[in-house]
């Protein structure tokens, strides 16, 4: 679901990225709004905190709004820095390392509140941390799957699914038609993932708190060891041709 890009990427591959990472998005994001009461898969919201504390004078929080913006941004720009730089050497595990850096991060943040010294300013240390896994994440998903797929923000979602809704209603054509269905049925299992990790986490927070982060992990792993077999399955097929 990683490796396949250009005509080899199928809609299959799409919905298997869609449905997994936007469970994990779901399973993060909900963590992150019960452990420090902060979104930490989209920035929208930051930017209006920004604003609105800016024009209150309260500078240091609203720089601090400020900082998680640029860490999505910085975990966006390293994800998109490692694919393109794999790409160049035709490397098709490029996305493995932005991967391993986010389940490395989550399961950090996990044991943050063992590791740290209370001096330090968890709350900032986690969202901070949370955004940037998710900048990752972000990034990997829209470059691999081309943009069709983004599994960590609902709203743009929301808007294309009515488009297409309308669009399905109006449209004539049989063939148009199925591209519209599927297209849709992607967008929902998107959202449907998100709101069920979402869900899940929020139930397994009151008995595990940060350690809820080893959900989204074990996710990632299972689904890294699982496009491996495939890797290997797919060589071994083409050396007993």
């Amino acid at each position: 679901m990683f490796r396949h890009k250009g005509k080899g990427r199928t809609y299959s591959h799409n919905l298997k990225l869609a449905s997994i990472l936007s469970c994990v998005a779901g399973l993060v994001n909900i963590t992150g709004v019960l452990s420090v009461s902060i979104l930490t898969t989209n920035v929208t919201g930051h930017f209006a905190y920004f604003s609105e504390q800016l024009f209150l004078n309260n500078y240091k929080t609203a720089f601090t709004y400020l900082f998680y913006i640029l860490f999505f941004l910085l975990g966006a720009f390293i994800s998109g820095t490692i694919m393109e730089l794999a790409s160049r050497h035709k490397s098709h595990t490029s996305y493995m390392i932005p991967l391993s850096l986010e389940i490395i991060i989550m399961l950090f943040v996990s044991v943050s509140p063992e590791l740290l010294p209370a001096h330090v300013s968890l709350p900032l240390i986690i969202s901070s941390a949370l955004l940037f896994t998710m900048g990752l994440q972000n990034a990997l998903v829209t470059r691999v799957s081309q943009s069709v797929v983004r599994t960590t923000h609902l709203t743009g979602l929301f808007t294309d699914m009515g488009i297409e809704l309308s669009q399905l209603i109006l449209r004539d054509s049989t063939v148009k038609k199925i591209q519209l269905n599927k297209s849709i049925f992607l967008k929902f299992m998107i959202i449907i993932c998100f709101f069920t990790g979402g869900i899940i986490g929020g139930l397994v927070y009151q008995y595990l708190q940060l350690k809820t982060l080893l959900l989204p992990i074990t996710l990632l792993v299972i689904t890294l060891w699982y496009d491996r077999i495939l890797l290997r399955y797919y060589h071994l097929k083409r050396k007993l041709r």
